[in-house]
């Protein structure tokens, strides 16, 4: 599914968060089961099955990171690609809750669990930068706060961005554009995209 910013993926606590993208598409599949969540700001691809078996084989491939996911981001500040033969660049941070400030997360090298990014320059758009992301582990708002953390947060992050960043975009500038995996019946390589919507 190609989900909204602004939706949840699964209902929330409070007759105010029922509305997600499990139901809106329970009303056509009724037997649908969510696979992996995105943020609430956060828009693009979502990974649903329809059934349990096909929901714990993905479950499995995702714990296991067989699954290939790629993120288009818009970030405060000019970066410059990074110095690699690939063009990729690494973060490699670990992360943990910052428990008194909860949802948040913070960058902690004593308790946090391993955390890594991979990162790429698309270009540039003023004062900011266009990257392209894949994370390689599946952290809670990892890609937010390794960005946050290296000084460049991005655009629209209400939770990890200062005022101007903040308030640069309506919307967080995050959206899942890629997943790649193997068919969990046939093991066929299926890759599906979503261009990013800014």
């Amino acid at each position: 599914m190609d989900k909204p910013s602004g939706l949840l993926c699964v209902p929330g606590r409070g007759a105010d968060k029922q509305d997600c993208l499990a139901r809106r598409i329970q009303t056509v599949y009724p037997k649908v089961l969510i696979v992996h969540r995105l943020d609430m700001a956060t828009s693009g691809l979502c990974l649903m099955a329809l059934g349990p078996a096909t929901q714990r084989a993905l479950g499995i491939a995702f714990a296991q990171r067989q699954v290939r996911k790629r993120y288009v981001a818009v970030v405060a500040g000019r970066i410059g690609p990074p110095d690699t033969a690939d063009g990729w660049g690494v973060i490699d941070l670990p992360l943990a809750a910052d428990w008194p400030n909860r949802p948040r997360q913070v960058v902690d090298h004593e308790r946090g669990k391993p955390s890594i990014t991979r990162w790429r320059l698309l270009g540039h758009e003023g004062g900011a930068s266009r990257l392209e992301l894949e994370p390689l582990t599946g952290r809670t708002h990892q890609l937010r706060v390794h960005l946050q953390a290296l000084g460049h947060p991005i655009l629209g992050d209400s939770l990890y961005a200062p005022p101007p960043p903040r308030d640069a975009a309506a919307r967080l500038l995050l959206h899942a554009t890629e997943l790649g995996f193997a068919h969990p019946g046939t093991a066929a390589a299926i890759t599906v995209r979503s261009d990013a919507p800014f």
